[in-house]
């Protein structure tokens, strides 16, 4: 399997040099040079398969021979061993159509752990090959950054580097990265938005003085084996609701595009989604986007769902370029526009590609509230601020076929986020025993200004040259 970037400049890489590669030379994303496909009678084969035993099916071709079966099947094997559900992202039912995938049951309760974990394990397996010492850097919203500290603290031949804005994150989220002391960590609070902390890694990959300079990787869903992780536990879940025989939709709450796309994804490998709902909050690139062909970066307003609060969608060139043919010359000039003008018109062709697949929806705090109140009194389950914005979308959903499950996608453990929880709902959700000590942990991080002079400067301190 070969990558290609979605700008074209950018040398074509194996699935190794990609992994460790994250971002692509020319500013552009990796994706496979073309999609896999599974036959219905493979994805049917797949019917009462462990979650390790699905992930080696979906993801091996993806690898190509970076990796052989027994191989890819032991680093699955440990990713997904630290999750406290043996089901890994188990299904919960709300009612006669509606469920819940439940992606918070690894070590920092969150999503990004399902892809992290297992993005961990890849780069010490393939950098014990290299005499190759990695600076990753990255942004977060709030849980990648603890999902990748956890699968990166003490690891050999890594340093990672993580921005998250300064008081725009929950407690929780932010201790969770804090309080990991291993001397390979670093923990960067920046006085900005996250859009700004991701223009800045990004920079820092396309200056050919400092990238010259240091190995950097990422570990944000710019990252093509993150994303891949992510494919996963869309087959997982549809495979147990009858596909292939029975079409799924699905319901993502997102600000960064990745995890939806990751739906697109499996829809190109042959999974029969009958719909990806694009869930945003008041943060609506993505919904405007999607509706209007409005791609234009507005001012982030804080939320009680920081990490959809997000107005600049990384993924979502992935989406534009396969949608517009793969043309990279084309895209590559969409993106110096947007880069510019902060603001594109999606194409005709890109509109009714996404439109054949994808609707979106806005959801204010009000709809939230009430659907972290519906899922309580009605169902049974405190569902975090995230995942009530997928639901509240999910319950818009007017144009399935009547019999067509639709999935929304929990992506955070409650207590994450216990004063929204709390406000919506009466009841304040408790940590669970594993993290229940997290608000007697020391912290340790540094608040460094909006500026890319002072971030570079702080990382060029402390990160291992390349040799």
């Amino acid at each position: 399997m070969r990558y290609i970037s979605t700008r074209g400049s950018a040398p074509a890489l194996d699935f190794e040099s990609v992994t460790l590669a994250g971002l692509a030379t020319d500013g552009g994303l990796y994706v496979p040079e073309k999609w896999p496909s599974l036959s219905q009678d493979e994805i049917a084969g797949m019917a009462g398969l462990s979650y390790v035993e699905t992930a080696v099916r979906v993801i091996a071709p993806f690898v190509g021979d970076a990796l052989d079966e027994d191989a890819l099947r032991a680093l699955c094997t440990q990713a997904y061993g630290r999750f406290e559900h043996d089901a890994v992202t188990p299904l919960v039912q709300l009612d006669h159509r509606h469920w819940l995938l439940e992606l918070f049951h690894g070590p920092t309760l969150a999503f990004k752990d399902v892809a992290l974990q297992l993005l961990g394990l890849l780069f010490e397996r393939f950098l014990s090959n290299r005499d190759t010492h990695l600076t990753v850097v990255g942004a977060t919203s709030g849980d990648t950054g603890s999902a990748a500290i956890d699968a990166l603290a003490g690891r050999a031949k890594v340093d990672i580097f993580m921005l998250h804005p300064d008081g725009r994150v929950s407690d929780v989220q932010r201790r969770q990265m804090t309080t990991v002391l291993a001397p390979n960590v670093h923990n960067i609070a920046i006085q900005g938005d996250f859009d700004q902390a991701q223009a800045m890694v990004k920079a820092m990959f396309a200056d050919p003085d400092f990238s010259g300079r240091f190995a950097l990787s990422a570990v944000n869903s710019i990252n093509w084996a993150r994303l891949m992780a992510q494919v996963v536990y869309y087959f997982y879940a549809a495979v147990r609701l009858g596909a292939p025989h029975r079409p799924v939709a699905f319901s993502v709450p997102t600000g960064n595009f990745g995890d939806v796309f990751a739906g697109y994804v499996a829809a190109k490998m042959g999974l029969p989604v009958a719909r990806l709902i694009v869930a945003t909050n008041i943060n609506d690139i993505l919904h405007r986007a999607l509706s209007a062909g409005d791609y234009s970066q507005g001012t982030v307003v804080p939320t009680a769902t920081p990490s959809m609060d997000i107005q600049v969608s990384s993924n979502f060139e992935r989406l534009l370029f396969d949608l517009n043919g793969r043309d990279a010359f084309q895209l590559a000039e969409s993106m110096r526009e947007f880069e510019t003008n902060r603001a594109i018109s999606l194409t005709t062709r890109q509109r009714e590609g996404a439109s054949a697949i994808f609707t979106s929806a806005r959801v204010d705090g009000d709809d939230m509230q009430m659907a972290m109140r519906w899922a309580c009194e009605r169902a049974g389950q405190v569902i975090d601020p995230h995942s009530a914005i997928g639901l509240a979308a999910a319950a818009r959903a007017e144009d399935l076929a009547a019999g067509v499950p639709i999935v929304t996608l929990a992506t955070a453990h409650p207590a994450k986020f216990p004063d929204a929880v709390e406000r919506a709902t009466g009841a304040r959700p408790a940590l669970p025993p594993r993290v229940a000590n997290l608000f007697e942990r020391e912290e340790r991080y540094t608040v460094l200004p909006a500026t890319l002079d002072a971030v570079t400067a702080y990382i060029a301190e402390r990160a291992t040259p390349r040799g």
